[in-house]
């Protein structure tokens, strides 16, 4: 395999505007609609029956996961746009939507690229903090479930906060700006009853907003637990699994192809597929695990690894270690 095959592909414009290519219009404006919907929800829901805002919510769930996995993650990567006063923007309005820090996001992210969901190491610990290894016993993925819904949980603000500072260039001022701008945004939709006239003590709508807000998010770690679940942490080629579903990836600007961005992070969506066409040769040597459906339904897929046994190209990799 030459060196040409897997070098990262780098797209280029001329625009004053975008930083790599115009096509990032296309999740610039996805992540503005996904804040307008979170915005929706909080002014429709004195006006519209009760089951219409509860399938709004439940697509709202939704919207979360596509925003934290696919445009958040683009985003985090090839930021859009050539002004950092633009991108820094577009941070809080993502913050907003989906109400967490898209900075601190970023932050987790890195970390979770350094260990690529890495096995604990003999302190028993994992360098990324997003490892379904992390919490688990034996050696083996964690249990899905508690994954799924404890995760929300578990994230070290602190931490995040100290990984922030290293960076020295007002990521950690930036994040406690998002913080704050959510945080402020879901105060004054916790006071504010948007009638005529307005109303006080908006309690009806927290009741509604906090188990969807909490869903989508459990969506995301839905998603990322099958984007990892049956790779070999000691493989870089086969870091994470792929679904090459059509639909699944122009909804997620590829990162349905998540073995090919652990292998080269920085690849751009628009340049995906080509990058995967140049390595398929050797991700099939090296035995890349590929799913049928899309990550968030990776538990249905026919080929799953059964917990409690690993892999044959992960036991071949490594010895056993006892979590």
């Amino acid at each position: 395999m030459s060196a040409d095959a897997i070098r990262i592909e780098r797209p280029t414009t001329d625009s004053k505007l975008f930083a790599h290519t115009r096509w990032d219009v296309v999740p610039a404006a996805a992540g503005l609609f996904c804040f307008a919907c979170f915005l929706g929800l909080y002014f429709l829901f004195p006006h519209a029956p009760l089951w219409g805002m509860l399938i709004l919510g439940f697509i709202y769930s939704l919207m979360i996961n596509a925003n934290i996995n696919g445009i958040g993650h683009n985003f985090i990567h090839n930021p859009f746009f050539r002004s950092k006063a633009l991108n820094r923007l577009f941070g809080i309005t993502q913050s907003i939507a989906c109400c967490f820090s898209q900075t601190m996001y970023d932050a987790v992210h890195m970390r979770h690229h350094k260990g690529n969901s890495d096995r604990k190491d003999e302190n028993g610990d994992t360098v990324d903090w997003l490892s379904i290894y992390r919490h688990s016993h034996d050696g083996e993925a964690e249990n899905p479930w508690s994954y799924v819904f404890l995760s929300f949980f578990r994230d070290d603000v602190g931490a995040i906060k100290r990984e922030l500072r290293k960076r020295k260039n007002g990521d950690d001022f930036w994040g406690n700006i998002e913080l704050w701008a959510f945080a402020t945004t879901l105060l004054i939709m916790a006071i504010i009853v948007p009638t005529n006239p307005v109303h006080f003590i908006n309690w009806r709508f927290v009741l509604f907003f906090l188990p969807f807000w909490y869903l989508g998010h459990c969506f995301s770690y839905l998603n990322g637990y099958y984007r990892h679940y049956g790779a070999n942490p000691d493989k870089p080629i086969a870091w994470g699994v792929s679904s090459y579903g059509k639909v699944y990836n122009w909804l997620f600007f590829y990162n349905g192809y998540h073995a090919e961005h652990h292998f080269r992070p920085k690849v751009h969506w628009t340049k995906m597929e080509k990058f995967r066409q140049r390595i398929s040769d050797l991700q099939k040597q090296e035995g890349v695990r590929t799913i049928r459906r899309a990550h968030m339904l990776g538990f249905l897929d026919p080929d799953l690894p059964r917990r409690g046994q690993r892999s044959a190209h992960a036991e071949a990799a490594e010895p056993s270690i006892s979590g």
